[in-house]
């Protein structure tokens, strides 16, 4: 396809809505009160049911998953770290995230113009991926805010056991001000199916010179529910860390095992059912696609955890619980940014791709290179996401039973055609950027930090544990 054409939705929809505008001749958007007027009840119910189970993957799941991983001393810090993350985000994001995210502004960052939810209310829509489909716009708000809440939370595994609670607090906002928002912005802003023909400025070439959509939008990048925004984001700023941090005292040296592996089975088991708002909600409607995300999500994860398993039997001659569920975890991750696009079949593939993958880096590379990324965060979410950002252009294809992309510029939106080769070196470039920006801004953010308030306890209170020295509290009274 060319790039400069390639106006691909976030989730591809099925064009199962009666177009009550649909029209011949020059487009016609909606007014306000109309787009309201085609407000579907259960599209409504299924984003707020969605919204519910994202907020379960952070709040228990991932605490659980990451807290059974550290030592009992530290247990409870991970879980304070993760409920106050997703605490803080909540707020910063009705206040600035969500207009900084998902308004008009530039292909960068959005305006102010709905800070603090002004001018959102009970009858403003919000677009779907579907011509004259649309849903509460606060449910929008809702939905898109759990992602917000667990992206840098994700960040938290990679240094645990040794960041002081208040620099952790204090990054958080900033990260999420400077590197969420900014790269949600142009992954995932557009203005619409109904209006974004009427945004887009060609000259007479018909080449594109301006659009109404964040940059990697623009430039037909696919990342249906966050490979990009939340793994790849999240697992580099979490690589930059834990090497600006260093590493734990006795890293190497003294034995490290999880404290309870039936905690973080729950957490990842936990995670994989809320997965299913995570991938399935992105659609932004219940149909058909909504269904395919849910399925693809379901058959990747199994067969991730199936390959992780296969490896250890192969290297270690047995499997392990731990191994199994840092496979589930690589096979949401993998399938994420390709769960609406890919076929059953595909999907499974990249399930079973992306584990030895995964495998590697969690021990071959991170040893070789000694860097202690805690709980593999870059191992399996970075290097997951990028697998399946760039494997996303390959399974959408048609040609292997991918669903393509709608292209928007005419009304109603048709299915464009298809050039593997030009989606793959788009992916490619929506994944650099991805890797510059946050890895850069992290590092800048990290620095700033460790020279002014620091960033690591004492030697003594880590020692100690952060669970007493941070909080005075224990997970454990034995």
């Amino acid at each position: 396809m060319k790039l400069s054409n390639a106006f691909t939705a976030l989730g591809v929809s099925l064009m199962t809505a009666a177009p009550a505008f649909a029209q011949e001749g020059p487009i016609k958007a909606p007014t306000p009160e109309q787009a309201a007027a085609m407000i579907d009840k259960g599209d409504t119910t299924w984003m707020l049911i969605s919204s519910a189970l994202v907020l379960m993957m952070s709040i228990p799941a991932l605490a659980l998953f990451y807290g059974g991983l550290v030592r009992t001393k530290n247990m409870l810090s991970v879980l304070m770290q993760v409920f106050m993350i997703v605490s803080i985000a909540a707020l910063v994001w009705v206040s600035w995230g969500y207009s900084l995210a998902f308004t008009s502004g530039n292909p960068y960052i959005g305006g102010l113009s709905k800070a603090f939810l002004q001018g959102v209310t009970i009858a403003s829509p919000a677009a779907t991926f579907s011509n004259n489909v649309y849903i509460p716009e606060y449910a929008f708000v809702i939905f898109q805010m759990t992602f917000a809440c667990i992206t840098p939370a994700l960040i938290v595994g990679a240094f645990a056991e040794r960041i002081k609670f208040t620099s952790l607090m204090l990054f958080t906002v900033a990260w999420l001000t400077l590197v969420y928002f900014p790269i949600a912005h142009m992954v995932w802003y557009w203005a619409g199916p109904d209006f974004l023909a009427d945004t887009v400025v060609k000259d007479a070439a018909g080449t594109l010179i301006s659009q109404d959509a964040g940059l990697l939008w623009g430039w037909g990048a696919l990342d249906f529910a966050g490979g990009t925004v939340v793994h790849i984001n999240a697992g580099i700023a979490g690589l930059v860390g834990c090497i600006i941090i260093g590493k734990r005292l006795g890293y190497g040296k003294e034995a490290t095992p999880p404290h309870s592996l039936t905690m973080t089975m729950i957490g990842a088991s936990l995670l994989w059912v809320g997965w299913f708002g995570f991938n399935a909600g992105s659609n932004l409607e219940s149909n058909g696609v909504t269904a395919l995300a849910f399925l693809n999500t379901f058959v990747a994860t199994a067969a991730a955890a199936v390959s992780w398993a296969i490896v250890e039997q192969v290297k270690h001659g047995k499997p392990s619980m731990l191994g199994a569920a840092s496979g589930a975890v690589a096979g949401l991750v993998a399938i994420t940014p390709a769960s609406g696009f890919a076929a059953p079949m595909t999907a499974i593939i990249l399930g079973l791709v992306v584990s030895p993958i995964c495998y590697i880096f969690c021990s071959t590379v991170k040893n070789k290179l000694k860097y202690d990324d805690t709980l593999d965060v870059f191992g399996i979410h970075c290097i997951g996401g990028i697998i399946g950002a760039i494997g996303t252009g390959i399974v959408a294809d048609p040609a292997l039973g991918g669903q393509g992309f709608f292209d928007y510029t005419v009304f109603p939106a048709g299915v464009g055609a298809y050039d593997m080769g030009a989606q793959v070196m788009t992916q490619i470039k929506a994944v650099l950027i991805t890797l510059a920006w946050s890895g850069i801004i992290s590092a800048i953010l990290f620095y700033a930090l460790k020279f002014t308030i620091g960033l690591r306890p004492s030697d003594d209170a880590e020692r100690e544990g952060l669970d007493l020295s941070e909080h005075g509290e224990r997970a454990y009274n034995y």
